[in-house]
């Protein structure tokens, strides 16, 4: 039986470095070739994630928002529109049936450049029909994102059926219930190490379990070129749904898109329940939410001593931890 290993497992060892100046590292990463992250972080599809305002603020700070699926094609064309008022790229998720193709056609008459097709188990044949329709239909020129896998002949079977980029990562989101309902699953660092050896040209997307800007960079160095997030992102002012006080304090809603709440929405009716509704404390600007991740994750390069991602996968080196390292790597002061 296979061993595997989460981002708690493990940590990277410092090295000598060069770097004078944080300012010194580059984060980019080109998702396509005129599309040039600044930030490799992606705002995930969730309707208490990414409309327009969060699209808007991801673009800001170099990133990139990917709108949700959970309307109409008309009103999720016209959240794209709005997010195109000031960013000059728009991604959007769509699905792999119904009416996923007319989504498509009419985002991509809108100005959006990446789709994002959004299901929770990728490696599926009505991906690969789906791949093979858009990409017949919309031509090379448009950017498939698509997801999710955890194995790396998942990764290279989108990749090979047309995906330019593939989300990886099942089960590992923090209001993701898949592997406690189906018993399914693979950490997602395993699956990101498990992927990176693909010989595919297809971009790695790291997204589930991801909690911080340590597991960013441990993502990063395992192979990622870039993560999604959305509990880091839940509870902004830029995400949708309404702020509500509650003993003095603020709150919004976060919600997994295979919750019941949320199926019921959007659909009317819920099936195979994988995921749970929750509230979070209200976290201010998305931006800054952003930017702090950012500093963290350069803090990270500088610790290997790598000025770009890819110097980072070269150089870096991993070890594992025991519990009690974990317990000694988290904050642990006693309190009197």
């Amino acid at each position: 039986m296979k061993k595997t290993v989460s981002f708690e497992d493990v940590l990277l060892t410092p090295q000598y470095s060069e770097i004078m100046s944080r300012k010194e590292i580059d984060l980019s990463v080109y998702l396509t070739k005129d599309i040039n992250l600044k930030v490799p972080i992606i705002s995930s599809p969730m309707d208490t994630i990414t409309e327009d305002k969060m699209a808007t603020a991801m673009y800001r700070r170099g990133g990139l928002g990917i709108i949700h699926r959970y309307n109409s094609p008309k009103e999720q064309q016209k959240v794209a529109e709005d997010s195109l008022e000031e960013s000059f790229y728009a991604a959007a998720a769509i699905g792999v049936t119904g009416d996923y193709l007319e989504r498509a056609r009419l985002l991509v008459k809108s100005g959006v450049s990446i789709l994002c097709l959004d299901i929770a188990h990728g490696h599926h044949a009505l991906m690969r029909h789906a791949l093979g329709v858009l990409r017949n239909t919309l031509g090379q020129d448009i950017h498939l994102m698509a997801g999710n896998v955890a194995t790396l002949e998942g990764f290279n079977d989108l990749a090979d059926w047309g995906a330019d980029s593939i989300r990886v990562g099942i089960g590992g989101g923090s209001i993701c219930s898949t592997r406690v309902q189906t018993g399914h699953g693979v950490p997602t660092l395993q699956s990101i190490i498990d992927c990176s050896y693909s010989d595919r040209d297809a971009l790695l997307v790291a997204d589930g379990g991801i909690r911080n800007s340590g597991d960013i960079v441990k993502a990063l160095a395992a192979g990622a070129d870039a993560v999604m997030i959305g509990s880091l992102l839940a509870g902004t002012d830029e995400s949708p749904g309404e702020t509500f006080h509650e003993n003095g304090e603020k709150y919004k809603i976060y919600r997994g898109m295979a919750s019941k709440e949320a199926q019921i929405q959007w659909r009317g009716h819920f099936a195979s329940v994988e995921g749970v509704s929750s509230t979070v404390p209200w976290r201010g600007s998305a931006e800054d939410v952003v930017r702090e991740l950012e500093t963290g994750i350069r803090s990270g390069l500088s610790y290997t001593g790598a000025k770009n991602i890819l110097e980072l996968q070269s150089k870096s080196s991993f070890i594992e931890q025991t519990a009690a390292g974990q317990l000694e790597s988290s904050t642990h002061i006693n309190k009197s």
